[in-house]
């Protein structure tokens, strides 16, 4: 095993093979220095958010107060009737991680690779999402991750409706989870809760239930699309800087 520290991390033991994947993503996203042009803090924790949360505001028509805390929210999410794109032949994802994780991450409605495996992300993007990770000095354990939709529904298309009732349910997830930073991936979550297209909200820190928030390119597209690896990179940089 080598020691082998990740941009921004502590020291952890990583084995060759993620050696390899960590600086083939550095690579790919064109990183050619180990340092940028301005220093950053990387190891300044985030002030966590004292407040007590509050009730849950409701999407659209839902008239039940939702619960006030995150294992109670996710029992919730797993069970409710009625949620945005819960429709015939739908498969429900649950998110997974730890309540006031350095990084959240929320993607937007899963694909079918995703529900393949049950997750907001899955096969070859979710290798992607912990190169992305690793680059930055996250692990997998200190992560939350979380869809905007929790349903897959084959052929089915989000409309305007279920967009502001995902937006809403989202919002009371990210109070409840805590996260330091919030890294939205894709056009409909920024949408949804930025109020414009991913091409416009780029490049600028956001403020979402007072977490510090970037929008980039879902992992699908970047598969899609590997010259914008570079700009997720910036994007990257950009969450975990302390300015803005």
């Amino acid at each position: 095993m080598d020691d082998t520290r990740p941009m921004g991390g502590e020291m952890q033991a990583i084995d060759r093979a993620a050696a390899d994947s960590l600086i083939g993503w550095w690579i790919e996203a064109g990183v050619d220095a180990p340092v940028g042009e301005s220093p950053r803090e990387w190891l300044r924790s985030s002030e966590a958010a004292a407040a007590k949360p509050q009730p849950a505001a409701e999407p659209g028509d839902r008239t039940v107060e939702l619960p006030t805390d995150l294992p109670a929210f996710r029992a919730w999410l797993a069970s409710a009737d009625g949620l945005p794109m819960d429709r015939a032949g739908s498969i429900r994802i649950a998110p997974h991680g730890v309540e006031g994780a350095r990084l959240m991450i929320l993607s937007d409605i899963p694909a079918r690779e995703d529900a393949a495996e049950e997750k907001p992300i899955g096969g070859d993007s979710w290798t992607l999402t912990l190169r992305m990770m690793a680059a930055i000095g996250i692990s997998p354990d200190e992560a939350y991750v979380a869809s905007l939709g929790c349903f897959h529904s084959p052929g089915a298309r989000m409309d305007a409706r279920e967009l502001q009732a995902c937006a809403a349910i989202a919002r009371d997830h990210i109070r409840l989870a805590r996260p330091e930073r919030l890294l939205l991936f894709g056009d409909a979550t920024a949408k949804a809760l930025l109020g414009e297209p991913l091409a416009r909200a780029r490049g600028r820190v956001h403020r979402i239930e007072n977490v510090r928030s970037v929008a980039t390119f879902q992992p699908r597209w970047l598969l899609q699309r590997p010259s914008d690896k570079a700009l997720a990179w910036r994007d990257l940089l950009l969450l975990m800087s302390e300015t803005d």
